[in-house]
Parts: C-alpha cells; sequence; structure tokens
C-alpha cells in the first residue's frame, strides 16, 4: 500500500511533462548558403578584400583561435597554410 501510495504522485508529475519536439529529420546544412562561394576554394586569401560576404561571417586563417559556438546560419572561410582558401562552410 505504501509503494501505491509513492507511486501515483510521480505518475501525476510525469504526466505533466511536455513532450520533446521531434526532431528536425533533415536539417538545412546550406543554411549560410556556403554552396555558393565554393568556388572561391583554392583561390588566394586576397579575393576576400574585394568581396562582400555575409554578415555574420568569418575568415579563419591557420591558427587562429576561434569560438566553439555552433551556428548553421554563420559562414565560414578557412584559410590554409598557403594563404589559399582551403573550406567553405556553415557551422
Amino acid at each position: 500500500m505504501t509503494r501505491l501510495m509513492l507511486t501515483v504522485p510521480l505518475l501525476v508529475l510525469a504526466g505533466c511533462v511536455a513532450p520533446m519536439p521531434p526532431a528536425d529529420p533533415q536539417p538545412d546544412l546550406d543554411a549560410c548558403k556556403a554552396s555558393a562561394y565554393q568556388g572561391l576554394v583554392g583561390q588566394p586569401r586576397s579575393v576576400l578584400r574585394t568581396m562582400m560576404l555575409p554578415a555574420g561571417s568569418r575568415v579563419i586563417g591557420p591558427g587562429d583561435a576561434v569560438t566553439m559556438d555552433y551556428n548553421v546560419e554563420r559562414l565560414n572561410v578557412e584559410i590554409g597554410v598557403d594563404e589559399r582558401i582551403s573550406k567553405v562552410a556553415c557551422y
């Protein structure tokens, strides 16, 4: 009887928990439109001087410190040690 009296309040509380929304089955992997900038890969870093990148974009040089916050809508342009663009991606 004591077990029943302890279990009933827990079951009532469990009914008050909101269900988690379903996970997005197909997240937008190109939310920052990186595919439009793939032609930059292999180009020298200097081409970026004449370009208007989207607001919030990052140009990351070799050895640069960057925050680890994940933002799928942020365009990231990575520069290799050869001073050429090595990667353009959303993260």
